[in-house]
């Protein structure tokens, strides 16, 4: 890194600071002016899973959904990160039966439920997981979906034409990428390239380029009637929905449950977040430099929303137990929390619309 990004988050313990996370935000309208911006924001970073809604609009916009009957359920699956729930893997088998597949297609990977009562009553009932436990099955189901149909219409047996959809050369990955930097404006044939957990591409993108896209989809401005069509499609869908994107306990459902079509915010990897707020017409998207997700990340996230979006006093007390949080110890005793640093809040306000 060149620069050394500020402070955003702090843990306190006994009434002092125990640690600190670095980090950096960019919040930008759709005409890309920026309204609050701290750190290095141009620097390229790899937004993971945070831009899953962004790769999801080619499902939509080329008519793969509508033909296929995808409801709003299955199109917030195409934006999750999920537990692995039964209604996570329930909806993405779904998916696949849509286009005559089934889990053995999805090339993401294997692991066990995210969310540890699902772990336990898979292993309870002599089960072993399979690829529709994947916290990206979802997304996963929804390429395949794209694909099929693409195969069909190009006259392949959809198949054999499936093998491989996770390299960057192939056809739907080629797709999925162009709309990813047609969103973002970001030049992704001269981005660093990597492999994410799922074994699809993914791009460094600077955090200025991913606020902008997803002030793009909140709003729809700069895009074309049907790619803006298809980025309020995927938010009604996750607004309706909001237990796919995520599951019990975790923050994006948590917020969307309570916020509804306010806020739409996704979780990425390594201290990722990304979020549009269609109403007040901003993208956000924010780096915590130590990859610090759950504990620092939410934080920044939260206090965002909490500043940057119009909340009732108890909406305003509900964001404020994430961007100000305890910590507890093992005996229930409250040591300490994590805190919003102060440069961050007024970073917030000073850019916060009228």
């Amino acid at each position: 890194m060149t620069t050394t990004n500020p402070v955003l988050v702090e843990v306190m313990r006994g009434g002092a600071v125990e640690s600190i996370h670095r980090g950096a935000l960019a919040v930008l309208d759709a005409d890309g002016t920026i309204a609050c911006s701290l750190g290095d924001t141009t620097r390229p970073i790899f937004p993971r899973s945070a831009v899953k809604s962004l790769q999801a609009l080619v499902l939509v916009e080329s008519g793969a959904a509508d033909r296929l009957r995808l409801g709003d359920e299955a199109l917030a699956l195409a934006c999750a990160s999920h537990n692995g729930e039964p209604d996570h893997t329930r909806v993405a088998a779904d998916m696949l039966a849509s286009v005559g597949q089934g889990a053995d297609v999805l090339e993401s990977g294997v692991h066990w439920p995210a969310l540890d009562s699902a772990q336990r009553d898979l292993a309870a009932r002599g089960e072993r997981p399979n690829a529709l436990h994947n916290n990206c099955s979802g997304k996963h189901a929804g390429f395949v979906c794209l694909a099929c149909v693409m195969a069909s219409e190009a006259g392949h047996e959809p198949r054999s034409w499936l093998g491989g959809y996770v390299s960057p050369e192939h056809s739907l990955m080629r797709e999925v990428t162009a709309a990813l930097a047609g969103i973002t404006g970001a030049d992704l044939d001269r981005a660093p390239r990597g492999t994410d957990g799922c074994s699809i591409p993914t791009y460094g993108i600077a955090l200025r380029a991913l606020a902008l896209g997803f002030a793009r989809l909140g709003t729809g401005i700069g895009l074309a009637p049907e790619r803006a069509w298809a980025a309020q499609r995927l938010r009604t869908a996750v607004a309706a929905h909001p237990f796919m994107v995520a599951g019990t306990g975790r923050f994006d459902t948590l917020v969307m449950q309570r916020l509804g079509a306010r806020a739409f915010v996704k979780v990425g990897a390594e201290g990722v977040y990304c979020a549009a707020l269609p109403e007040r017409g901003l993208g956000v998207a924010l780096k915590i430099d130590d990859g610090s997700t759950a504990r620092a990340a939410e934080v920044v996230m939260a206090a965002t929303i909490e500043v940057l979006v119009a909340l009732s006093d108890d909406e305003r007390t509900f964001m404020r137990a994430f961007s100000e949080t305890a910590m507890l110890n093992w005996n229930g005793l409250e040591v300490g929390g994590l805190r919003a640093s102060a440069a961050l809040r007024s970073a917030l306000v000073a850019g916060a619309p009228p």
